[in-house]
């Protein structure tokens, strides 16, 4: 709270919260603000939907009856959620789960399969109040996932502060750091030298030594 105020951010200002739908976080944004605006973020239902999918690709080559019909009910399943159709959505992935619970499947990944579909099912039902008409929202130019976000932070960090690269960073230190990252991509870095350093040259060439 004490960060979004020195932001900016007005006591009764509408926020739009795009969040993954994580428990912790859910709870924590309808505590700050359950006025404000609350979407599931569509990546992240692509996201689990992806893996579905290549579960059920599995499937289609070990039963292909069973395969087709779960790979026809998850497009079906993308298809509702995209227009905010929760409840026809749930009962979708009820079927599939009923397809899965054939004894006479022999699929090998048969277990993880039924595991990631009830973990889809909880996933749509705990944040049904966030999923709206994405394809209404993206008719009126409004965002429905983060992925640019994520993307752009993946940019700015880079391969420098990543996880596997094992490198300690200071908060003061990693703050400059973005700082700079973010200057040089947005070509803003040789501007802020002429403004830190009159005597800085554009053409790379320092201010000339007195003798």
């Amino acid at each position: 709270m004490t960060h979004l105020s020195a932001q900016g951010m007005q006591a009764n200002q509408q926020i739009f919260f795009l969040s993954d739908g994580a428990d912790n976080l859910r709870d924590l944004q309808f505590g700050m603000y359950p006025e404000s605006t609350h979407v599931l973020d569509w990546f992240h239902i692509t996201m689990r939907l992806k893996v579905l999918m290549q579960y059920a690709r599995g499937l289609l080559v070990s039963d292909p009856e069973a395969g087709s019909k779960v790979l026809a009910l998850l497009e079906s399943i993308k298809r509702y959620l995209w227009h905010g159709n929760v409840v026809a959505a749930l009962e979708h992935i009820d079927n599939c789960v009923m397809y899965c619970d054939d004894p006479e499947l022999s699929y090998p990944s048969l277990k993880s399969l039924q595991k990631h579909l009830d973990e889809m099912y909880t996933y749509i039902r705990n944040n049904k109040m966030m999923i709206p008409n994405y394809g209404e929202m993206r008719r009126y130019g409004e965002p429905v996932s983060t992925a640019f976000v994520e993307s752009t932070i993946n940019e700015v960090i880079a391969r420098r502060m990543a996880k596997k690269q094992q490198m300690q960073w200071s908060r003061k230190g990693a703050h400059y750091l973005l700082q700079t990252r973010t200057a040089v991509l947005n070509n803003e870095l040789q501007d802020k030298f002429v403004c830190w350093y009159p005597g800085f040259q554009s053409d790379g060439k320092g201010p000339a030594m007195a003798a």
